[in-house]
């Protein structure tokens, strides 16, 4: 490693920690030629997720649309940020628990709907008629009516 302040590359490490989610070390370290101390930080390398959009695009995954979307969806419902949160956390982890490096947007966007569905199903429909691009109120019609069958299927 080498150091900010002087360049050379003769270093030790004086204290390692761990964050408090386990996933990045920090060390203090100290500079053998100028005796100053630096900070590093070091985490595991990880592939970036490509999203395929409908249209064929690629990008990478990014939490904060993904946030955006549930959040806009859940504006003045009673859904806590905590849940989105803890809900970003497992999607997020289930995405790189597949393996692939590409995952289609269907996938994130079902996945999404799924976990709206179980919080709240005002914001479920609200996500849906975006996701889905509803045309006009029949198409939430018949997500209602869905909606509604499935509810007494699982009531009964």
């Amino acid at each position: 490693m080498k150091c900010p302040f002087c360049g050379d590359m003769e270093n030790k490490v004086i204290d390692s920690r761990l964050s408090k989610e386990g996933h990045v070390i920090r060390r203090r370290r100290e500079c053998l030629h100028c005796q100053r101390r630096f900070t590093t930080y070091e985490r595991i390398e990880e592939m970036p997720l490509m999203i395929i959009k409908k249209d064929g695009r690629r990008e990478e995954f990014c939490r904060d649309k993904v946030r955006s979307g549930i959040t806009r969806a859940c504006e003045k419902r009673n859904v806590s940020m905590n849940s989105i949160e803890d809900f970003l956390d497992e999607l997020e982890q289930e995405l790189r628990e597949t393996g692939k490096k590409e995952i289609p947007s269907s996938v994130v966007g079902e996945r999404v709907m799924v976990r709206l569905h179980e919080l709240d199903e005002i914001a479920y429909v609200r996500f849906a008629s975006v996701y889905r691009e509803f045309k006009d109120v029949n198409d939430f019609v018949e997500e209602l009516k869905t909606m509604l069958e499935n509810g007494r299927h699982e009531r009964s």
